[in-house]
């Protein structure tokens, strides 16, 4: 307990400390931040990358910024909408990127290209659910929003796809080929059946939400 006491002692001395000694320091992130306004959404990414770690300096983050007029409003902002974006660039670019290795066994290739549209799916479903309201908050604070829409990275993901269920596709037909009629040719002709339907599915629900917004 005495530990747990002397601990806490100093991690408030420490925060004080930072409050006293970082306050220009703190003061400049301020302006930083409520002067940022940008129009490609990279050069938000790159800005929060930036930021957190000029912010990373402080013993205790919050802690510290409270003592100070934070915007944290648009600090958060800023933040969600670099990590939006990163995280479906990042399952957009794995989805470029993917190739079907014709040497493994199909059962094992086509789980990974549903694992992988999953992510896609899920990343597309997200977007969709929260890009209404920010949207409104991203412009706001003048952070670009455009990303957002149909025609913004969606559209990347959606391309991504269309080539994915054509890869599988391929490996179906092909396996489908090699085992000639054999039990396992019913199921795996309706494998690929569904994942055209769910590849299907992601694109119209994305363009209706875009058509019932305009």
């Amino acid at each position: 307990m005495i530990g747990e006491i002397e601990n806490r002692s100093a991690h408030l001395l420490a925060i004080k400390s930072d409050v006293e000694r970082q306050g220009d320091f703190i003061r400049f992130l301020i302006k930083e931040v409520e002067g940022a306004a940008f129009v490609d959404i990279e050069d938000v990414v790159t800005f929060v990358k930036w930021l957190d770690v000029e912010l990373s300096r402080l013993v205790d983050e919050r802690a510290v910024l409270k003592h100070f007029e934070w915007p944290e409003q648009k600090a958060d902002a800023l933040r969600e909408a670099a990590f939006g974006y990163r995280d479906l660039k990042k399952i957009e670019e794995e989805a470029s990127s993917f190739c079907d290795d014709p040497r493994q066994p199909c059962s094992s290739a086509l789980k990974k290209m549903q694992a992988l549209f999953e992510k896609l799916e899920h990343g597309v479903y997200s977007l969709a659910r929260v890009r209404d309201g920010a949207m409104g908050r991203y412009r706001g604070y003048q952070i670009p929003w455009e990303w957002m829409q149909d025609t913004g990275i969606v559209s990347q993901i959606k391309l991504q796809s269309v080539k994915l269920a054509m890869k599988y596709l391929r490996r179906v037909s092909s396996e489908l080929e090699a085992i000639k009629g054999g039990p396992d040719e019913e199921e795996l002709m309706l494998q690929g059946v569904r994942f055209a339907f769910r590849v299907h599915q992601v694109d119209s629900t994305v363009t209706q939400c875009e058509h019932f917004r305009s």
